[in-house]
C-alpha cells in the first residue's frame, strides 16, 4: 500500500472548534456584554454626570460617605487578611490529610456560595445579639459583635472564605511532595520549608484569592445590613448608603457614590487579572 493512500486530506488536520467562527462568537459575546454590563455602567455614569463637579464631590465625598468608605474598605481588608490565613490552613488540611468527614467539610467550604447572604447575616445577628447563643456570654465580658465593625468583619470572613480555599487548593494538589522531602534532607527546618519552599509556590494563588475576597467584601450588602445596624458614621457601609440615597429619591447622589465604588472595583479587577496572569506563569 502506497504512502499516498495513508495520508489524510489536507483540510482534515485543521482543528475543529466548538463554536462556529470568530465573527459570530465575538459578535454574540459583545452583544451580551453590552446589554448586561456596558449599558448599565454607561447609564450609571450618565446619571452621575447630571451633577456639577461641586455637587458630585459633595455627594461622593461627604463626611457620611467618607465614613461609609472607611467602614467598607477597612472591614473588607481585615476580612480578606483573616480569610487568607484561615483559607491556606483549610486548603492545606484538605489536601494533605485524610480523615473522617473530609468530604463533608470540603463541601461546607462552598456553603457561602449557595446560601443567601441575607440569611447568613440574619443568623449571625441573632447569635451575637445581647441575648443570642454567643452574645449572652460575650456581652458581659464587654465583647460586642452585633451592630459593630467586628460583626461586619465576621460575616465578611464567612462570605469570602471559599475564594481563598478554592484558589489555593488546586495549586497545593499539584505541589510535589519531593520538594519538601529534599528540603528536609538538606537540613531545613519546618519553618524554613514553609517559608522558602511552600509559600513561594502558593503565593500567586494566595494573592489572587486575597484580591477576590477583598473585591467580594467591598460589594457585599445582604449579610452586612442585618449585623451592622447601619449606624451612620459608625457601621454604615457604602452599599447601604447608596440604598439610603435611593430611598430619599436622590438618584444622582446615589449614582455618585456608586461611581466611586465602580471605579475602585475596576481597579481591583485589573489587579486580579494581573495576579491571575502571574499565577499562570507558575502552572
Amino acid at each position: 500500500m502506497s504512502s499516498a493512500t495513508l495520508s489524510p486530506p489536507t483540510g482534515s488536520l485543521k482543528k475543529r472548534r466548538v463554536l462556529p467562527g470568530l465573527g459570530l462568537s465575538l459578535g454574540y459575546s459583545i452583544t451580551v456584554l453590552t446589554l448586561l454590563l456596558f449599558i448599565p455602567l454607561a447609564a450609571c455614569f450618565a446619571k452621575a454626570a447630571t451633577l456639577t463637579p461641586s455637587q458630585f464631590w459633595a455627594a461622593a465625598w461627604s463626611e457620611r460617605a467618607q465614613s461609609a468608605y472607611f467602614v467598607t474598605f477597612f472591614c473588607s481588608l481585615i476580612a480578606a487578611i483573616i480569610d487568607s490565613i484561615i483559607g491556606v490552613i483549610l486548603a492545606w488540611v484538605l489536601v494533605r490529610y485524610q480523615f473522617f468527614g473530609k468530604r463533608f467539610i470540603d463541601s461546607l467550604i462552598d456553603l457561602p456560595f449557595a446560601l443567601p447572604t441575607a440569611v447568613a447575616g440574619l443568623v449571625y445577628a441573632n447569635m451575637y445579639a445581647e441575648h443570642g447563643w454567643f452574645g449572652q456570654w460575650l456581652v458581659p465580658w464587654g465583647i460586642h459583635v452585633a451592630f459593630t465593625k467586628l460583626g461586619i468583619i465576621l460575616v465578611l470572613v464567612f462570605v469570602g472564605l471559599p475564594f481563598v480555599v478554592r484558589t489555593v487548593q488546586p495549586l497545593l494538589e499539584t505541589l510535589d511532595d519531593d520538594l519538601e522531602d529534599a528540603a528536609e534532607l538538606l537540613g531545613a527546618t519546618r519553618w524554613q520549608t514553609l517559608s522558602m519552599v511552600i509559600f513561594p509556590a502558593i503565593q500567586p494563588a494566595l494573592l489572587t484569592g486575597f484580591a477576590l475576597t477583598f473585591a467580594r467584601a467591598i460589594g457585599e450588602f445582604g449579610s452586612v445590613i442585618f449585623i451592622s445596624g447601619n449606624l451612620q458614621y459608625k457601621t454604615e457601609i457604602a452599599p447601604y448608603l447608596i440604598v439610603s440615597r435611593l430611598e430619599e429619591y436622590a438618584y444622582a447622589e446615589a449614582t455618585a457614590v456608586a461611581v466611586v465604588l465602580i471605579v475602585i472595583s475596576l481597579i481591583l479587577l485589573v489587579i486580579i487579572n494581573g495576579l491571575e496572569r502571574w499565577n499562570r506563569r507558575y502552572d
